[in-house]
């Protein structure tokens, strides 16, 4: 943003490091919370009765501290990592903001391995959390069929599609980005799914939870249907 305001494409050496870091806590804090989220939405659905017992106040503090510290450690260890490097190609960075493979194309030394090897685990720990999320929504799914009242069915599946969606909107575009082989790799589509993992979901968040509420959907019928009317 101070970018656009000050039309220049500069950042300082703190800057672009605290930008790296900030990125990747916010990220891996987000998929954190996101995974609690698919457990707590199983335990509602699936565990209503032990509700209370499993995510009581005491329990959701632990899970969210644990969120946000396993998220600070490994964008800590990302940051130094990442910018003890020696970056002997140039310091201009092939992205729209400081970003960790675009910084590692800079540096001429072995040393980025160990960069490459916590990315790799980073990877197993979003991997994992993925795996426990489609655990969850098959344990959900094969409940909420199993709910006599369609509008018992309809309840459950309003509580978890807002969720599913945003989950995969995010998961399916950040792994594209890093897991797409370098043979179909170039600048402009590099900036493009960025945009997609790392400006959309966040942008799309607010409406996608929101539309559960239902004076939001009468003001967006409402919205739609005044624009129609014009145009006609």
């Amino acid at each position: 943003m101070a970018n656009s305001l000050w039309d220049t494409r500069a950042i300082s050496y703190l800057g672009c490091a605290a930008q790296v870091f900030l990125f990747a806590f916010l990220v891996i804090a987000e998929y954190s919370l996101l995974t609690i989220m698919a457990y707590d939405r199983y335990v509602a659905i699936c565990q209503p009765l032990h509700y209370g017992t499993l995510l009581g106040s005491r329990a959701c503090v632990h899970m969210a501290a644990a969120a946000w510290g396993t998220a600070f450690l490994n964008s800590l260890l990302h940051t130094i990592n990442t910018f003890s490097l020696p970056l002997c190609k140039g310091n201009a960075v092939d992205q729209f903001f400081c970003e960790i493979p675009p910084l590692l194309k800079l540096s001429c030394s072995h040393a980025y391995l160990s960069e490459i090897g916590l990315l790799v685990v980073s990877f197993s720990f979003h991997f994992g959390c993925f795996i426990f999320i489609m655990v969850s929504y098959v344990q959900i799914f094969r409940a909420v069929l199993r709910i006599p009242s369609v509008q018992g069915r309809h309840k459950a599946f309003s509580t978890c599609i807002p969720h599913l969606a945003v989950v995969s909107l995010f998961v399916s575009t950040g792994m594209f980005s890093y897991l797409k082989p370098p043979s179909i790799s170039s600048p402009s589509l590099d900036l493009v799914v960025t945009v997609l993992y790392s400006v959309v979901p966040p942008a799309v968040n607010p409406l996608i939870y929101s539309m559960r509420n239902k004076e939001l959907k009468n003001a967006l019928k409402n919205l739609i249907l005044e624009v129609v009317f014009q145009q006609q």
